[in-house]
């Protein structure tokens, strides 16, 4: 399987937090999701891969190109969304456009003014007068106007309403349909990627923990409920994320082998949402295992 985007060892230190040495990659034709609670890493990563900051080691390779010296070729073929704004707010979304198409070989106009209409963006309004799910649209429209193969996300639908959410997981489900695209969507809303994902990259605290196809990774994963005399009883090694209290234990079992013998002692087995994935994971530091 080709992969459109590969990471490996990738490093970069600052005052308070780490990235450290993390290694994954992004198979074309897919749309990954990139979780992990606020902090981890995710922003981090997403900007030393658009090189908006310089790493302290490691390698990343978009399209096998290396993201550094050929950053020009690789920029002309990524679309780019993120949470913040980053066009000149007091320039309406037509002037903004002029300054924007330039820049890119494969500009599309035609394809540009089709995404006007559908996102029904108001052409002579300032930027800075655009809600901020009006702001996301333009910038997936500017995206998708000069044929990009892979876009980049860095949670495009944080606050935005489950409509407007709906709308951009359905562009992006259409631009996949293309075997040679590939998305790359950071959020912390999961439920976006119980929808489209295809594949599941998990950071915490500057580290991967995994990266696997989200219906092995559903698969393999369920929500452990029982009597706390189970944990005696049966192998708990394979059980993350441990709650204890008097009505009993919740946790996360990592393999399904683990899953079936707390059934056959009668413990309530439920299938995770990547929600439940993500607490679960994220809290396997303060089990009382």
């Amino acid at each position: 399987m080709e992969n459109i985007l590969e990471i490996k060892n990738l490093r970069k230190t600052f005052k308070d937090f780490t990235l450290n040495d993390i290694s994954f990659s992004l198979p074309k034709g897919y749309i990954t999701g990139f979780i992990g609670p606020n902090g981890s890493g995710k922003t981090t990563t997403i900007k030393l891969i658009m090189n908006l900051l310089k790493k302290d080691g490691g390698e990343i390779k978009v399209f096998g190109l290396d993201h550094i010296r050929q950053e020009k070729e690789v920029k002309n073929r990524i679309g780019f969304v993120y949470d913040e704004s980053h066009f000149y707010e007091e320039l309406t979304v037509e002037e903004m456009k002029r300054i924007i198409a330039p820049v890119y070989e494969k500009w599309d106009e035609q394809q540009f003014q089709s995404y006007i209409g559908k996102f029904a963006l108001p052409r002579n309004k300032k930027i800075k007068e655009l809600s901020r799910g009006m702001k996301v649209k333009f910038s997936l429209a500017v995206a998708l106007s000069h044929h990009a193969d892979l876009l980049i996300m860095d949670e495009p639908t944080s606050g935005l309403d489950p409509v407007v959410r709906s709308d951009i997981l359905d562009i992006l489900y259409a631009l996949i349909q293309d075997e040679n695209k590939g998305v790359f969507f950071s959020t912390h809303i999961t439920s976006d990627l119980d929808r489209i994902a295809d594949y599941i990259v998990m950071i915490y605290n500057g580290e991967i923990l995994f990266c696997t196809r989200k219906d092995e990774l559903m698969e393999n994963h369920a929500v452990v409920k029982g009597n706390l005399s189970l944990l005696d009883t049966v192998r708990s090694r394979n059980l993350v994320g441990i709650r204890k209290s008097s009505y009993g234990f919740e946790a996360l079992s990592t393999d399904k082998g683990t899953a079936a013998a707390f059934a056959k002692e009668g413990a309530v087995i439920d299938k995770p949402t990547l929600e439940d994935i993500m607490l679960y994971y994220t809290r396997k530091e303060h089990s009382h295992a």
